[in-house]
């Protein structure tokens, strides 16, 4: 069994913007990114996406050209950020800034969702696909990609990025995944 993680492709939207559960266009780089994409994906078996377009249509792309199925699942969709939704970050309220940073994995000061809250719907839909004897290929967001290192191993992995068009492969040994 493998995991591979596939973060979407550029989204068009103003750099410094937040965004989480927006549903946001791809850049017009996407076929050039996509091919990158394609000719660096192991074998797959599965495809597995969330259902907002930046992930859908990369997913879409992907299972044209390698003849496998797409798959929808909403536990993949990214952090719900409420108030904050296109909001540039320079702009959020400070304190609310420093309310999240001190409870960081509980504190909810934009009215959307914790990041508790996102690493336990994103822990229950890898237990789901570590169930499956094949290789999925998850197309996400770089907040459930960190919630999935989390799981594992700390909320220190949510200072970790994940480029754009980056993947991760996750290979199950002996019952423990091991990143590679």
């Amino acid at each position: 069994m493998a995991l591979t993680l596939l973060r979407h492709t550029t989204p068009d939207v103003a750099p410094g913007t937040c965004y989480g559960r927006s549903d946001l266009a791809l850049a017009t780089s996407f076929a050039e990114e996509a091919e990158i994409v394609l000719s660096g994906l192991p074998h797959i078996d599965r495809i597995v996406t969330s259902p907002l377009s930046r992930c859908a249509q990369l997913a879409e792309f992907v299972g044209k050209r390698s003849g496998v199925e797409v798959g929808q699942d909403d536990r993949l969709v990214e952090m719900d950020f409420g108030r904050w939704e296109m909001q540039a970050w320079g702009d959020l309220p400070r304190h609310e800034l420093d309310a999240w940073a001190s409870d960081f994995l509980h504190a909810r000061p934009h009215e959307g969702e914790s990041v508790a809250m996102l690493t336990a719907r994103t822990q229950d839909a890898m237990t789901e696909f570590n169930q499956k004897d094949s290789h999925t290929l998850v197309v996400t967001h770089a907040g459930v990609i960190k919630a999935v290192f989390a799981a594992l191993g700390g909320d220190h992995h949510y200072r970790s990025s994940v480029a754009f068009g980056g993947l991760i492969t996750l290979l199950e040994h002996s019952g423990k995944p091991d990143a590679t």
